[in-house]
């Protein structure tokens, strides 16, 4: 359903902080109405019925490892973008640590090339900062580009920013977004020399979140926050993993006046160190998933708006790859086709509203971005939708997972919501596990 004027009836919509039942009629790639009762203006129009169920705006993930170039055995855009729309993103910002890495625009505008022959979902990059290509920092257009990505924690490559002078200089000379991955590389060293020494090949997955501690974490923040207010920059926090962090933000402010922000992933929302046991290296991230009691308080963060922002860090690895012993296991998991519905099984839980997942996941990340006239259920915007059924049960399987690693740490989970129809610029895209043969993905565009 390519370039028609689409009606959908009888939605729960949830916008802005309310949930409204109406109606949504779309013409092109616009949104052009939203009311209690919209009547179609002609027999072309495509009525959908939406059955009395959630209508989302898209969710906007603002950090995802999509693999293309040079690390397609793991995933590509094209795979992992098709998992993101049948979970209800719609667009995404991809990260730099690729082969060859984003760190030139010469190679961050091969990126785009390929991600507009092959990607199902609206995207974006984030340009990689490293020791040494400020110059091509400089080069960067704000309005084209989603911000930049930095690596203070250990990183593929030579992506490890690790000279304070140089940290210092970045975030003085660039106004866009500055992304960070917040952990003291020093920290890690010793804690896993010290776990070498103790138990040399054979460390138990379980010592993760001790080497990769709430220590070198915090002070990996802390850092970058003294240096965001002394400089000005407009900083970041990906991840966040400990409670300990979550007191480094405030929720004085609404987040378009924010210089300082964060984010929290799915997992650490999810598991914790419990979990090891029984998943293994499966929930090796990086940071590691902590106590209950970090998720806790990441929980509490969220809801309190000092987190404002929901995202997958989606990170495959094969399954070869992930079955490794602790040292040589790589971190990160395949996430985007679950998120949103990992989310509503919360909700169900009674730990966060619809409309505060509408928020964090498709809201925020449109404000803190400046995405152009996305992530909110309004006319004039891009009809970029989701119709979510809150009680339809599905359960993962190694059948319907999308990812090309083939595998997911929800293996087995029952969700008891699943996304039936996903809406791109105008277009239905998905439909009930069917993808439609429709090519409408657009490369983001920002209000800089």
């Amino acid at each position: 359903m390519e370039g028609k004027t689409i009606l959908i009836k009888n939605a729960k919509i949830v916008n802005e902080g309310k949930i409204t039942e109406g109606d949504i009629y779309i013409e092109g790639d616009y949104i052009k109405e939203v009311a209690t009762s919209i009547s179609a203006k002609s027999s072309e129009v495509i009525i959908i019925d939406a059955e009395g169920n959630y209508v989302f705006p898209g969710v906007i993930d603002d950090q995802v490892h999509f693999r293309e170039p040079g690390l397609t055995h793991k995933a590509d855009i094209a795979s992992e973008s098709k998992a993101a729309i049948a979970g209800g993103i719609t667009s995404y910002i991809e990260m730099p640590n690729t082969l060859p890495q984003t760190t030139t625009v010469e190679k961050l505008e091969e990126k785009f090339a390929i991600a507009a022959q092959s990607s199902f979902a609206n995207y974006s990059f984030m340009f990689g900062g490293t020791n040494d290509n400020l110059d091509e920092i400089l080069k960067v257009d704000p309005k084209t580009v989603a911000g930049l990505k930095l690596f203070l924690g250990s990183s593929t490559g030579n992506m490890l920013v690790d000279d304070p002078k140089v940290i210092e200089k970045i975030f003085s000379s660039t106004n866009m977004v500055i992304s960070v991955h917040c952990e003291d590389e020093a920290t890690i060293k010793k804690n896993l020399e010290a776990h070498i020494a103790k138990y040399g090949e054979d460390i138990p997955i379980e010592k993760h979140p001790i080497i990769r501690s709430e220590e070198a974490c915090y002070i990996s923040s802390s850092k970058a926050i003294e240096l965001a207010k002394k400089t000005g920059a407009r900083l970041h926090v990906f991840h966040l993993s400990t409670g300990k962090e979550t007191k480094l933000f405030s929720n004085k402010l609404p987040l378009k006046d924010k210089k300082i922000t964060s984010e929290v992933c799915i997992h650490h929302l999810w598991f914790s160190d419990e979990d090891y046991q029984k998943k293994g290296t499966h929930i090796k991230w990086n940071p590691a998933v902590k106590t209950p009691k970090d998720r806790d308080q990441l929980w509490k963060a969220l809801l309190d708006n000092r987190i404002d922002v929901i995202a997958s860090d989606h990170a495959p690895h094969t399954l070869e790859e992930k079955n490794n012993k602790y040292l040589n296991a790589p971190s990160g998991g395949p996430l985007v086709q679950h998120a949103l519905v990992a989310m509503m099984e919360m909700h169900h839980k009674g730990k966060i509203s619809v409309e505060k997942i509408v928020e964090k996941m498709c809201h925020n990340p449109a404000i803190l971005f400046q995405v152009e006239k996305r992530g909110f259920i309004k006319a004039g915007y891009f009809a970029d939708l989701v119709i979510v059924d809150a009680n339809s049960p599905w359960s993962v399987n190694g059948q319907n997972i999308l990812y090309k690693c083939g595998w997911s740490p929800f293996e087995g989970t029952t969700f008891k919501s699943r996304v039936t129809h996903t809406f791109l610029n105008g277009s239905l895209v998905y439909n009930n596990f069917k993808f439609m043969d429709v090519k409408a993905a657009k490369r983001l565009t920002f209000n800089r």
